[in-house]
C-alpha cells in the first residue's frame, strides 16, 4: 500500500474506506431482529429482566445508528478534510461498541449468572454469529474490527473466567485468538482492496493522462491489430483526415477509413489510390516514411512502427509548412534572388540536362562568360540599390537576347553566363555568342539613371560529345581574362595558347609557394645617393626571386602571383626582417625602406610584424622606412591611415612611393603621417628634351619641400638627367642606375665605407664636369 509522508492513506481513499461503514445497512436491520429475537426468547425461557432490557437497548442503539447513518447520508465531504473524516470514523465505532458490547454482556451475564444451557448457547451464537460478519462489514477501519471484536469477545472470557473451572479457563484464552484472526483477516482485506484502489486511480490517473497526451498531440495516430484494424485513434489523426467522431473508426479497417477521409476532403480517384497504395506499402516496411501529396498545399507524411505483438502504430503529420520551406529553399538554392536567373549550380544541372537528355547526334556547345566592366564604379557612385537594379535590367536583356534555344544565369557579382545547347545544330554558333555579346552592351535604366555599359566576354565552343561543364567554365573564364589583359570590351573566344599559358602560370604559383617555404627568396638594396653621390642615406629593399629552370623572375610577375595567393604578407615579412637584420650590420646614419602592399594594410596584423622585425633585430625604428603607395589606401583609407598613424608613433618613416602617378595624391599629402615623398620614374624620362615634363617634377619636388617633406627621385638613368637634377636642385635624394642598381646587403657595407664613398663622388664629379 502507498501511504503519505504522515503514514496514513491519501484523504480521498480514507473517506472511502468511512463511507463503506455507513454502507449495507440491510444488514444491520438483520443483526439488530436477530439480536432482539434471540434476547426476546431466552427471557421467555429464564424470565430474567436483564435480557428484557438488552433486547431494548439494541432496539435503541439500532435507531440512534440509522439516525447518525442518515446524517451521514447529508454531510458534504467535498471539502472535507481528515480530521472531519476521523470523527464521522469514532462516531460509527461508538455506535457498533454499544451493539457488541450489549451482545458481549448478554453472554458474559449467561455463563456467569443465569447458567441456563439454552440462554447460553442461544447468545453466544448470536454473537459469534454477528463477529463472523463483523470483518466484512467493517474491513474500511482497522480500529473498528479491533475494538468491536473485542467488546463482543472479552466478556465471555470474562463470564469463563469466573467460573473457575480450568477447562472453561482454557475456552477463555482459547477466544483471545479469535479476536486477533477476527482483525488480521479485516486488515488483509483491506490491504488488498486500498491496494487496488490505489492501483486503479493509478490506472484511471494514466489513463487520462495518456488520452489527454494522445489527443493534444500534434501528430496523427492509429493503432493497427494485425488485420490493420484501427485499434486506437486520436482526435488530431480524425481531424486532419476530416473523419469526425474517432469513435466511428474503431475496429474499421485502415483502407475503409482512407476512403471515408478522401470522400470528405473531396479527393479524386487517383489521389485516393495513390494514398491507398503508399501507406500499404509502408505498412509492409517497404517504406520508412510516405509523403502524400493531399492537395497543393496540403501534404501528410506517414510513418509506421511494428510491434511485437504485430500490432502497427502510424503516425502522420501535416508537414505543408515543411514541403513548402523546401520548396522555397529550393527555388533560393537554384536561382538567383537578385536577378531570379539560375544559380551556377543549377546552371549545371540545367545544362547537364540539355546535352545528355536529349537523343540528339554530336554537335557544338558553348559557353559565354560575361563581365559587366565598371560596375563596381556604378556601386561607388550611385549606391548599392541602384547597383541592384542595373544588374537586374541587365538579367533581363540577357533572357531576352539569349533567347529561348540558351540558358542564361548568374555566376556572382556583375558575371553572367550564357549555355548554348545548340539542340537545332546550327553551324552558325560562333556568331550567335558574338552577337548576344554585342547586343548586351548600350544604355540601361536603373533607378532613375541612363547608364552607358560595356561587356568584357570570353567563350568557348566544344563538342557535345565531350561536355565537362568545369571545364569549359575553366576555359571560359580564361578567355574572358583574356579579354580584360588585351581589350576591355571585347570578346575573346578560348585558344589552347590560352590553356597552356593558365597551366604555366599555375605551375608558377606552385613554385612560388614552395620558394616560400624553403626560403628560396632573397633581397637586394638599391641605395639612395644625396645627389652629389658622396653619401648613402637609405636602401630600398627588393625581393628577388631566381628560378631553378626559368631564371630570374621578375618582381612585377612573382608579387602580382602572390597577390593572386594571398602570399604577399608573407613576403612583405621575409623582406621586412631579412632587411632589418641586414641593416643592423650597416652604419648608424644608412636606413632601410621596404615597400607595404595593399594587401599588408588591412589589418593590424603589419604592427605586429614590424614591431617583432624590430625586437628581434634590434634594429632602431628611426632607420626603418615604410613605402607605401596610394593604391594601398584605395579600398579602406580610413582603416590605412589609422594604421599608418600607428606605425608613424613607433618611430618609423613613412614614404609615399611613386607619388604623381595616383588619383589623390595632394589629398593623401594631408592626411598620412609622411616624411618622404618618391618621385616616379615617368617624371624624370626625357626631361632634358620635354620643359613641361621637367616642371611637373620641379613642382613636385617644391611642393613636398614646402610641406616639409624629403623628396627622393627615382629611375635617374643618366648622367644628363642627373646634371639637369642637380643644376636645378630639384632633389634631396637620387635613386637610380646612374649611381647603383640593385646589390646585396655586403656590396652596401663595402659602398658605405669612406674611400669608396669619396671614389665615387669623385667620378660623378668628374663626370659630370
Amino acid at each position: 500500500m502507498t501511504r503519505n509522508e504522515q503514514g496514513a492513506f491519501p484523504t480521498d481513499i480514507y473517506l472511502s474506506s468511512v463511507s463503506s461503514l455507513y454502507q449495507h445497512r440491510r444488514a444491520l436491520v438483520i443483526g439488530m431482529l436477530s439480536h432482539v429475537v434471540t434476547f426476546l426468547l431466552v427471557f421467555l425461557k429464564t424470565s430474567d429482566a436483564f435480557y428484557l432490557g438488552c433486547a431494548v437497548a439494541i432496539v435503541i442503539i439500532w435507531t440512534l445508528r440509522n439516525l447518525d447513518m442518515r446524517r451521514f447520508d447529508r454531510e458534504d465531504f467535498s471539502h472535507a478534510d481528515r480530521m472531519i473524516v476521523r470523527r464521522w470514523e469514532n462516531r460509527y465505532i461508538v455506535g457498533g461498541i454499544g451493539v457488541t458490547l450489549t451482545c458481549g454482556l448478554t453472554c458474559g451475564y449467561a455463563i456467569a449468572v443465569s447458567q441456563d444451557s439454552f440462554a447460553e448457547l442461544a447468545c453466544i451464537s448470536v454473537t459469534l454469529a454477528s463477529m463472523i460478519s463483523l470483518v466484512g462489514r467493517n474491513y474500511g477501519s482497522e480500529r473498528a474490527v479491533l475494538l468491536l471484536s473485542s467488546s463482543a469477545c472479552l466478556p465471555i472470557v470474562m463470564g469463563l473466567i469466573t467460573l473457575g473451572d480450568p477447562y472453561m479457563l482454557v475456552l477463555a484464552v482459547l477466544i483471545l485468538p479469535f479476536i486477533f484472526t477476527t482483525w488480521k483477516m479485516a486488515n488483509n482485506v483491506r490491504a488488498f482492496l486500498y491496494d487496488n484502489v490505489l492501483a486503479a486511480r493509478e490506472i484511471r490517473s494514466i489513463n487520462g493522462q495518456f488520452d489527454a497526451a494522445l489527443n493534444n498531440m500534434t501528430h496523427g495516430l492509429f493503432m493497427l491489430d494485425g488485420d490493420n484494424r484501427i485499434v486506437v485513434a486520436n482526435e488530431r489523426a480524425c481531424e486532419l483526415l476530416k473523419l469526425g467522431d474517432k469513435a466511428e473508426t474503431k475496429d474499421v479497417l485502415l483502407n475503409e477509413v482512407l476512403r471515408r477521409g478522401a470522400r470528405e476532403m473531396t479527393l479524386d480517384a487517383e489521389k485516393t489510390a495513390t494514398m491507398v497504395r503508399r501507406l500499404d506499402l509502408l505498412l509492409k516496411g517497404k517504406r520508412s516514411r510516405a509523403l502524400v501529396p493531399v492537395s497543393e498545399d496540403f501534404f501528410l507524411e506517414f510513418s509506421a512502427s511494428r510491434r511485437e505483438s504485430g500490432e502497427i502504430v502510424l503516425i502522420f503529420e501535416d508537414v505543408t509548412a515543411r514541403v513548402q520551406a523546401e520548396r522555397q529553399i529550393l527555388q533560393m538554392v537554384r536561382f538567383d534572388t537578385l536577378t531570379g536567373l539560375p544559380s551556377r549550380d543549377y546552371l549545371f544541372e540545367l545544362a547537364h540536362n540539355a546535352v545528355a537528355g536529349e537523343a540528339v547526334p554530336d554537335r557544338d556547345i558553348g559557353l559565354l562568360l560575361i563581365d559587366v566592366a565598371e560596375f563596381k564604379h556604378v556601386n561607388d557612385t550611385r549606391g548599392h540599390v541602384v547597383g541592384d537594379k542595373l544588374l537586374q535590367s541587365i538579367a533581363e536583356r540577357l533572357k531576352d537576347v539569349a533567347g529561348s534555344g540558351a540558358i542564361a544565369a548568374r555566376l556572382m557579382g556583375d558575371e553572367f553566363v550564357v549555355f548554348f545547347p545548340n539542340k537545332e545544330n546550327r553551324p552558325d554558333l560562333d556568331e550567335r555568342i558574338r552577337d548576344v555579346h554585342v547586343r548586351m552592351r548600350g544604355a540601361y535604366e536603373a533607378g532613375g539613371f541612363t547608364f552607358y555599359m560595356t561587356m568584357s566576354s570570353g567563350f568557348v565552343i566544344a563538342r557535345s560529345s565531350a561536355f565537362r561543364f568545369e571545364d569549359l567554365q575553366i576555359k571560359a573564364d580564361l578567355a574572358l581574362a583574356e579579354t580584360k589583359s588585351r581589350e576591355r570590351g571585347g570578346c575573346t573566344a578560348f585558344e589552347a595558347e590560352m590553356d597552356a599559358r593558365y597551366l604555366d602560370r599555375q605551375k608558377l604559383k606552385s613554385d612560388l609557394r614552395e620558394a616560400l617555404k624553403s626560403g628560396a627568396l632573397s633581397v637586394s638594396y638599391q641605395p639612395m645617393f644625396t645627389p652629389d653621390g658622396a653619401r648613402v642615406e637609405c636602401c630600398e629593399a627588393l625581393a628577388r626571386w631566381t628560378h631553378p629552370e626559368r631564371g630570374p623572375v621578375p618582381p612585377s610577375v612573382f608579387i602580382q602571383l602572390a597577390e593572386e595567393m594571398g602570399l604577399v604578407t608573407e613576403i612583405t615579412c621575409f623582406v621586412l626582417r631579412q632587411a632589418c637584420r641586414d641593416c643592423s650590420t650597416w652604419p648608424a646614419g644608412v636606413s632601410v625602406s621596404v615597400n607595404l602592399s595593399v594587401l599588408d594594410l588591412r589589418d593590424r596584423q603589419i604592427v605586429e610584424m614590424v614591431g617583432k622585425a624590430l625586437h628581434e633585430t634590434g634594429l632602431n625604428p628611426a632607420r626603418l622606412h615604410l613605402e607605401v603607395t596610394e593604391s594601398c589606401l584605395m579600398d579602406e583609407p580610413a582603416k590605412g591611415q589609422s594604421l599608418l598613424h600607428e606605425l608613424r608613433e613607433r618611430g618609423m618613416t613613412l614614404a609615399i612611393d611613386d607619388f604623381g602617378t595616383g588619383y589623390s595624391s595632394l589629398s593623401y599629402l594631408d592626411a598620412l603621417p609622411v616624411s618622404i615623398i618618391k618621385i616616379d620614374r615617368s617624371f624624370v624620362r626625357n626631361i632634358r628634351d620635354d620643359a613641361r615634363r621637367f616642371k611637373l617634377l620641379c613642382s613636385a619636388v617644391n611642393l613636398g619641400r614646402a610641406l616639409g617633406l624629403k623628396a627622393v627621385v627615382e629611375g635617374v638613368e643618366t648622367l644628363d638627367e642627373l646634371q639637369l637634377i642637380n643644376d636645378y636642385r630639384c632633389a634631396d635624394l637620387i635613386q637610380g642606375f646612374v649611381f647603383s642598381a640593385p646589390m646585396p646587403a655586403s656590396a652596401i657595407r663595402d659602398l658605405c665605407k669612406p674611400r669608396v664613398r669619396r671614389r665615387n663622388a669623385k667620378a660623378s664629379r668628374s663626370q659630370i664636369a
